[in-house]
């Protein structure tokens, strides 16, 4: 692996929401972790000729966003994800969304799809209240139990 392959692979790690990748070769292993605040990257190549790569790599500078005012989000309900897939804000891209900001949601009212292996999970909302944000992008990797939306019971 090059040091434009491992840019590249930093780049794709960065932008698809994963937290941890790590790839073994014959005599190459690299393992990258991310989370809100850098990327880190380390990279070890065992046979001392093998290249000319430097035990760790430097992962590119990460914007780090200027302190927001902090709003209080404890009194609202997280709608987390039940699994892992891709989630989905309508059924089709012709389709409407299922619920946008400020939709007043009752339990049972179907808040997006996550697409796992093929399968196009519906998911329902325990909760009766208002959509206050939406956490994740359409279209977008998520992890279990990874949040997807604040609620504002009623």
């Amino acid at each position: 692996m090059d040091i434009k392959q491992i840019q590249d692979l930093i780049r794709f790690v960065s932008k698809s929401g994963v937290n941890e990748v790590s790839i073994e070769q014959e005599n190459f292993k690299i393992t990258i972790k991310t989370n809100q605040v850098a990327t880190i990257v380390n990279a070890t190549v065992p046979d001392v000729n093998a290249a000319p790569l430097a035990a760790h790599v430097a992962a590119p500078p990460v914007a780090v966003p200027a302190a927001a005012p902090v709003a209080d989000t404890s009194h609202y309900v997280t709608v987390k994800s039940p699994m892992i897939g891709t989630f989905y804000r309508s059924a089709s891209p012709e389709k409407p969304l299922f619920v946008n900001v400020g939709d007043e949601i009752k339990s049972g009212t179907v808040l997006c799809i996550i697409e796992a292996m093929k399968l196009f999970n519906e998911i329902e909302s325990e909760v009766s209240g208002r959509i206050v944000k939406i956490l994740v992008d359409n279209a977008s990797p998520v992890e279990y139990d990874q949040p997807l939306f604040l609620v504002e019971p009623m």
